[in-house]
């Protein structure tokens, strides 16, 4: 048995077409949804990302701005673009990219942005909307897990799912999300003893540490769903994730690569968190 493909580039490309279609819809109704994009210091991968950001928004019709400033930028000083971002109605959801300079205390920033414009789901505020179950931005990575596991008609209720990873911004969100679609979930980290045999019982594996194929095919149940976050480098430099992929293809029931799985799912829904605060402002 050969497990079959969570394409997270053909889906992100169907959701985005979606995005775009309401966006439309939006701005004939004279709201067009803005993304504002903060990127401090010279960082090569947050340059990368930051651009991918901006494209998305653009394709698919939003208004996007993209505040670019020195590594030696004070925390007052961007703490006061956040404020003045917080307060101009033409923007609908503001990001920060990580990681900011040493000098700049990130948790002070996430805080600082409008919990109304937080589409990065980050703050304290989305987070305890996350647990109460409350409507809110749910953290764009674990959001397009989910919807990568709504795309192949997963019933989650009743199943067993492991998450690997214990990050506010993935792992603790993963679990959560899990637990409100009714699954049973167990989370391992770097302090899980036997972590295969864990893994050996779940229906649904997401691996989220970032440590390179930390999941062999052997620890996989035979026909499991395995979402793979990770993004790691092999010995060639090539990007490669946290499953061994070509061992446990061959014993799970679905999987998702890397690249071209959970990554452009992110982007996709951080469109659609942007959009649903567009869709909120204007009733």
């Amino acid at each position: 048995m050969t497990a079959q493909i969570i394409d997270g580039k053909a889906l992100s490309a169907k959701l985005r077409a979606d995005i775009a279609t309401a966006a439309a819809a939006l701005a004939d109704r004279g709201h067009r949804p803005g993304l504002a994009v903060i990127l401090v210091g010279d960082d090569p991968a947050s340059a990368v990302y930051v651009r991918n950001k901006v494209k998305a928004c653009e394709e698919a019709g939003f208004h996007s701005v993209l505040e670019r400033y020195e590594a030696s930028m004070s925390e007052a000083a961007l703490l006061a673009r956040i404020a003045a971002l917080n307060a101009d109605d033409s923007i609908h959801g503001i990001l920060v990219q990580m990681p900011l300079p040493k000098h700049i205390d990130a948790g002070k920033v996430v805080e600082a942005i409008s919990v109304a414009k937080d589409v990065d789901g980050y703050s304290v505020a989305s987070a305890g909307e996350l647990v109460a179950g409350l409507p809110g931005f749910r953290p764009c990575t674990p959001y397009g897990v989910m919807k990568m596991l709504e795309s192949i008609g997963a019933d989650l209720r009743g199943k067993h799912a492991v998450v690997i990873g214990r990050s506010a911004t993935v792992g603790k969100p993963m679990a959560l999300l899990l637990l409100a679609a009714n699954a049973t979930v167990t989370v391992c980290h770097s302090a899980t003893p036997d972590l295969g045999h864990h893994v050996r019982q779940a229906d649904i594996v997401v691996a989220a540490v970032g440590r390179r194929h930390i999941v062999t095919g052997d620890m996989v149940k035979p026909g499991a769903i395995v979402i793979d976050v990770g993004i790691n480098r092999d010995d060639e430099g090539k990007l490669c994730g946290d499953v061994d992929f070509d061992t446990a293809k061959d014993v799970a029931g679905w999987i998702s690569p890397v690249p071209g799985g959970v990554g452009p799912m992110t982007i996709a829904m951080l469109l659609q968190n942007t959009l649903e605060s567009a869709q909120r402002k204007a009733g």
